[in-house]
């Protein structure tokens, strides 16, 4: 079977786009693009069902940019001919990372832009006035501009994609998409691509396809258990700070790892929680800049952190979202509606936006659907690369993984979620720690950060924005994970004491840092001891330094 599968080369490629396949890596097709790419440069529609991470940006992706080539051939006037409307900038900025990658070659034939981003209509006109080949984008930005006359697609528009289809109407795009449908001319290609086949993908088929071939290639949505291991662990609320503490200081969870957590507040509250141990974290959420989002998303697939804590905040409008604690219930709803004018809406962490070798997942707050969880889930083991899951369930939370684990085994009985054997006893230690940590994380602690991390944020987009422009080395020194520490810091808590270490993990695990532990094993020096007066007194002695220094200087000048 391996040896009939159709290759790149045998598609009919530009030789460019071949090159620009060649330099990624792609030795072979996956198989949305195998069985997407032959029927789409056909001029067929298509609605692809592949579980994320199984190359479906290339899918579309390569045959529009193959489109784009062959009209090329024949003498005709520059125009937008392919549109790609995305539910979030994330993507939209990922895309068209992808487009310039596979027209490297090509990149006088072939432009793209992205509009998605939330910049004055008047800074992008420019761009669209040039007539790129692709424009990516969400749907209010792009009707924005149709409606601004910056773009006009009636007259040139061929080819139409909606990724991650599936999440559109739950974006609350259904209305700009249905006004930006009068805008486009009677014929054209579309393509949907999903993650999964919901109601709203049905009302999206039906309003965009014209007799579409139907690609469902995974029975699963998920990958099965030999490359994507999912367990759960019964815990409560103190329990899941313990554990999290847990799991990170005793490096029991090793590679890079997503946080998921259900409100901006809860995500300032473990990244202050985790602060009080030393244990680094970037958040990620609506209220940041979109510059510094898709920074901290370049930086964490570059291998710059370990850990991102990023809330899924979908489940902040679902009206069936179980509160933590039942207290805190009213304040919390009104602190999302007072916090609502600052939410960018086009925001999306969760969903399609692709981090690089992600080893774990974890849902420190269990998803409040199970769209919501395929897609958190759905982070690690992208591609043939291994990943686990590891959700933490409430008891309020019990109806939805009864709810996620009905559609994992309907779809394959090998997907479901496993127990996680943790004996929570044997951490009972580290409990005191965990209390003390969290009675310094106060509310008040919590706004704060929350201020103060938005106030660097804006810092950092926009009043360095020109000087990265100019000096884009720069822009990697630039960290995301730097301590915010409103709450107070006591500085034993860094270090995990050898008699509170569970006996079953003494032998394996090392919790003091590779430095330290270095220090401690250097050799004494044998017999007497010789004094450092001469080592140091040079660096010490005014004379001798201010005469090093200074023919230093002089030979520099």
């Amino acid at each position: 079977m391996a040896a009939e599968r159709l290759q790149f080369h045998e598609m009919g490629l530009d030789d460019r786009l071949l090159k620009a396949v060649a330099d990624l890596g792609w030795s072979q097709p996956t198989l949305i693009q195998e069985r997407a790419i032959p029927l789409a440069l056909e001029g067929k529609d298509l609605l692809a069902r592949a579980r994320t991470g199984s190359g479906k940006t290339a899918a579309y992706a390569v045959p529009i940019i193959q489109r784009i080539l062959d009209s090329k051939q024949s003498v005709r006037e520059q125009d937008v001919r392919a549109l790609i409307l995305v539910p979030t900038k994330e993507l939209g900025q990922q895309v068209q990372t992808m487009i310039r990658q596979l027209t490297a070659f090509c990149s006088r034939d072939v432009r793209v832009a992205d509009i998605s981003a939330k910049a004055d209509l008047s800074a992008q006109r420019p761009i669209l006035m040039e007539k790129p080949d692709v424009v990516v984008g969400t749907p209010s930005r792009v009707l924005a501009h149709l409606n601004a006359q910056n773009l006009v697609l009636h007259s040139s528009l061929e080819m139409l994609v909606v990724d991650e289809a599936d999440l559109l109407f739950s974006f609350g795009f259904e209305a700009d998409l249905k006004n930006l449908l009068c805008h486009l001319p009677k014929i054209y290609q579309s393509f949907l691509m999903s993650a999964t086949f919901t109601e709203d993908v049905q009302t999206l088929k039906e309003l965009l396809l014209h007799n579409p071939v139907i690609l469902k290639l995974q029975g699963s949505q998920l990958p099965d258990s030999s490359q994507l291991q999912q367990y759960s662990i019964k815990c409560e609320e103190e329990d899941k700070f313990l554990l999290i503490y847990t799991l990170l200081k005793l490096r029991l969870v090793q590679g890079k790892t997503l946080l998921f957590v259900g409100e901006v507040d809860r995500c300032y509250r473990l990244k202050l929680f985790l602060e009080q141990f030393s244990i680094p974290a970037c958040v990620l959420n609506s209220e940041l800049p979109v510059q510094s989002r898709c920074h901290i998303i370049t930086q964490f697939n570059q291998g710059f952190y370990d850990y991102i804590i990023a809330t899924d905040e979908q489940s902040l409008a679902d009206p069936t979202a179980a509160p933590q604690t039942p207290a805190g219930k009213g304040k919390k709803k009104k602190s999302t509606e007072k916090g609502g004018k600052n939410k960018d809406k086009e925001y999306g962490v969760s969903r399609g936006v692709d981090f690089q070798n992600v080893a774990n997942v974890i849902n420190f707050d269990f998803p409040t659907t199970v769209e919501s969880y395929i897609h958190r889930v759905g982070r690690t083991a992208r591609a043939d690369n291994p990943g686990t899951a590891l959700s933490f369930i409430a008891h309020t939370e019990l109806d939805l993984l009864s709810q996620v684990e009905e559609a994992l085994m309907g779809d394959n009985s090998d997907c479901a979620l496993k127990p996680y054997q943790f004996k929570m006893e044997e951490i009972e230690g580290f409990r005191y720690r965990c209390r003390d940590a969290m009675r310094s994380v106060t509310k008040q602690a919590v706004k704060e950060a929350r201020l103060k991390e938005i106030k660097q944020e804006l810092l950092n987009s926009e009043k360095l924005k020109t000087y990265f422009e100019d000096n884009p080395r720069d822009l990697q020194l630039l960290r995301h994970d730097k301590d915010l520490h409103p709450a107070v810091i006591k500085p034993h808590m860094k270090n995990v004491p050898d008699y509170l270490v569970p006996e079953t993990l003494r032998g394996i695990i090392n919790p003091l840092s590779g430095r330290r532990r270095k220090r401690r094993e250097k050799p004494k020096p044998q017999g007497v001891a010789k004094p450092s007066f001469k080592k140091n007194v040079q660096g010490k002695n005014p004379l001798k330094s201010f005469h090093y220094t200074g023919g230093r200087n002089r030979k520099a000048k």
